[in-house]
């Protein structure tokens, strides 16, 4: 009976590492996908390739002339002041809090943590290997420091918005869970285009940002949750 036992324990261990290697190869896989257009843009960027750089420079000019033209330069200063990273960390982490300790999400509201300041770093360390400077815009408008590949600002927004969606999913009505997923997709795109009209970062900045951020938080639910893991929540345990 104690063979049979330690065989039973020993199938079981089995499966289950096996069953996490294979969620975070496909973590690993969808990363790999997912950084595929980032680095071809940031090589781009980091060979001064003609028709991306025109096209970024030229965007960038017309997006700020029309700020400054219209008046939007005070409205644009407000939307950057809240999307700050550590503003909108500090509210994802009472999120994360609340789930965890109210609601008893534990997995998930771990996961969410760990996520977001990975994210954090990844996109500060992506910005010291392809170190681009920021836009030249008009003296209208406020210059931002630091690199500008990829967008700060539009990385970590997505990495929150999304991140968030996944930790409450289980919580939400199916009408709740549209309009969480329509509010976040919103605050991602406002942000995005704030970063463009106030000539903080070219659309290339913005484009890598997002799609790093999407990858992220996809790449690690997949390889760390995954569609059936057994978690702490209650319903599904994956967006849909």
């Amino acid at each position: 009976m104690q063979v049979r036992g330690h065989w039973g324990l020993m199938t079981t261990a089995g499966v289950v590492v096996r069953t996490r290697g294979w969620r975070l190869l496909r973590g690993v896989l969808a990363m790999a996908v997912f950084a595929l257009p980032v680095l071809v843009l940031g090589f781009a960027v980091r060979q001064q390739f003609d028709p991306l750089i025109d096209l970024d420079n030229s965007a960038i000019g017309r997006a700020t002339s029309f700020s400054v033209r219209h008046g939007l330069v005070t409205a644009l200063e407000v939307v950057q002041a809240i999307s700050q990273p550590v503003c909108v960390y500090a509210v994802s982490l009472v999120v994360v809090i609340w789930a965890w300790r109210a609601r008893k999400l534990k997995g998930r509201a771990l996961w969410a943590g760990v996520t977001m300041m990975a994210g954090w770093s990844i996109g500060a360390l992506a910005k010291l290997v392809v170190q681009r400077e920021r836009p030249i815009v008009d003296d209208s408008v406020p210059h931002a420091q630091g690199y500008s590949f990829p967008s700060g600002h539009v990385l970590n927004i997505t990495l929150a918005a999304s991140v968030l969606v996944f930790l409450l999913w289980p919580l939400l009505s199916v009408a709740g869970r549209r309009i969480g997923t329509a509010v976040a997709a919103l605050v991602v795109v406002a942000v995005g285009l704030d970063r463009i009209f106030i000539g903080a970062h070219f659309p290339s900045d913005v484009v890598a940002g997002f799609i790093l951020g999407v990858g992220i938080v996809y790449s690690s639910w997949i390889g760390f949750i995954g569609k059936t893991a057994a978690t702490s929540s209650p319903g599904p345990s994956h967006p849909a």
